[in-house]
């Protein structure tokens, strides 16, 4: 399972063209689902997630969680970070979970960070969708499963 980390002062997402939701500080999480991966890699990845101390402490060092700013969270489903480019100029997404494996464990993480989060806006999964946000820091990490 991979993810692309951005802390936001501020996100909101339209799909297929209709306002959908909108967060405040916290964390907007593009998640794609690999072909091998099993519940156990949302639950590793959404810890590491949960529990990264990237935000700022009255000092400005960056020592506070998602849970100690009280911090929401947008998760969008994003199949395009298994892109592979080894060959040619077209990507290849073979490596990415089908559907069928990829939905429900993107509902799973989804369910991971409802239980730990107050606000959690998503995506929806095979849509069209357009994420508005204001990266805070700037701070943007990835996250990959098989090197956590």
């Amino acid at each position: 399972m991979r993810a692309l980390v951005q802390c936001v002062s501020e996100a909101s997402i339209d799909i297929e063209g209709q306002a959908s939701g909108t967060i405040g500080r916290g964390y907007v999480i593009l998640l794609g689902v690999g072909a091998e991966d099993a519940p156990a890699q949302a639950e590793r990845l959404w810890q590491k997630i949960s529990k990264m101390r990237v935000f700022e402490d009255e000092a400005g060092k960056t020592n506070l969680s998602l849970g100690d700013v009280e911090g929401d969270v947008m998760i969008v489903s994003q199949f395009t970070l298994y892109a592979n480019c080894k060959k040619g100029n077209r990507p290849s997404f073979t490596e990415a979970a089908r559907p069928e494996t990829a939905i429900p464990l993107y509902e799973h993480f989804v369910s991971l960070a409802q239980a730990d989060v107050a606000h959690v806006v998503t995506g929806q999964f095979g849509a069209m969708m357009d994420v508005h946000l204001s990266n805070h820091g700037p701070f943007t990490i990835w996250l990959d499963t098989d090197n956590l």
